[in-house]
């Protein structure tokens, strides 16, 4: 714990860094905050702020810079606040938001250019995983040879093709049997939940001889098989402009990571339970590629279920407070969208 003139000079020295990325001396800190403190005495607290790891000098005669930690404590503390954005920000987010109403997948394309238009960051959203989206309906349409072509509709609002090979014996007819026999009994499941018990009823069924239930179990495993969802990400040229993200070498690996929908689907689980947003500061960060870069991340949910996620990756000298309250209010709008809010 910090008594409250150091965690005013900490919360000094961190405002002016994310405003002019470079070492903040007792000076700086003189001018531009009225503490009633000589340059002296804020250059002690400043060095025991160091001592303790939330400031770090780069170079003997510079000034300081947040550390990781430092970062940590200061994000703890803004986060323990009602968040607010500006209310010319919150009426611009609110406004852009209702502009993207479409189908899911096109509006969380374009929510990751909007984060990123906002913060200035890389804005990223991932659509559901197939296997957590839960089903309206289903189609299956004869396509050619031993083809046929899935259509799935969501409760999301997500839709989904996919062609899957099938008994070129097999008439449209027979898809339709199959396909109403699944809209009548799982409307409403999951697909991961259909995929389970779908199977096991089959090879119950099998015991029937039904000519129908080898190629119904082959065509359901296709079906439900889990995958990731998209991955949308936007900003990336932004990124380029600032100081600390110039290096290429090292922006191409950030995008290698965010690209990997593995990764991402791991952060999904890893905030799933998290009420409101999650901040991976630097160091905190579980891939090597990510380590010199803060993430804000929250989830959206159907109902009480999370089903996806959007979030800005940004240097670690981020305008944390902005930032996270547009990830925060741009998760809660998406979560009372698909509740027809």
């Amino acid at each position: 714990m910090l008594d409250e003139r150091s965690r005013q000079v900490l919360f000094a020295v961190i405002d002016c860094y994310i405003n002019s990325p470079g070492p903040v001396g007792s000076r700086s800190v003189t001018k531009q905050y009225s503490f009633g403190l000589s340059p002296a005495t804020i250059r002690n607290i400043m060095s025991d702020l160091e001592e303790i790891g939330y400031l770090r000098q780069p170079h003997t005669s510079a000034g300081r810079i947040p550390t990781d930690s430092g970062y940590r404590y200061y994000v703890d503390a803004i986060t323990a606040e009602k968040q607010s954005l500006e209310k010319g920000v919150e009426t611009d987010l609110i406004q852009r938001l209702e502009l993207l109403r479409k189908d899911i997948n096109l509006f969380l394309d374009d929510a990751s250019r909007m984060l990123s238009s906002m913060s200035h960051y890389i804005g990223i959203a991932m659509s559901p995983n197939t296997s957590s989206t839960t089903l309206s309906r289903i189609e299956l349409i004869k396509y050619r040879g031993g083809q046929a072509a899935v259509i799935l509709f969501t409760d999301e609002g997500i839709i989904r093709n996919r062609i899957v090979p099938v008994d070129p014996e097999l008439t449209q007819q027979n898809l339709n049997r199959l396909a109403e026999y699944i809209n009548v009994n799982f409307s409403g499941s999951t697909l991961d939940e259909i995929k389970q018990v779908i199977i096991g009823e089959m090879i119950r069924e099998k015991l029937l001889c039904d000519n129908l239930v080898d190629e119904a179990i082959r065509i359901c495993r296709d079906i439900f098989s889990s995958s990731p969802g998209n991955v949308y990400i936007s900003g990336l040229s932004g990124m380029l402009s600032l100081p600390e993200t110039c290096d290429i070498a090292r922006i191409k690996d950030l995008m290698s990571a965010i690209e990997d929908k593995q990764i991402m689907v791991n952060f999904l689980d890893r905030i799933a339970d998290a009420q409101g947003p999650r901040i991976f500061i630097g160091s905190e960060n579980p891939v090597d590629e990510m380590k010199k870069f803060s993430l804000i991340s929250a989830t959206y949910k159907e109902g009480n279920r999370p089903i996806g996620a959007i979030g800005i990756i940004g240097p670690t000298r981020m305008n944390y407070q902005q930032a996270i309250s547009i990830v925060d209010m741009t998760a809660k709008y998406i979560t009372g969208m698909l509740s027809g809010k």
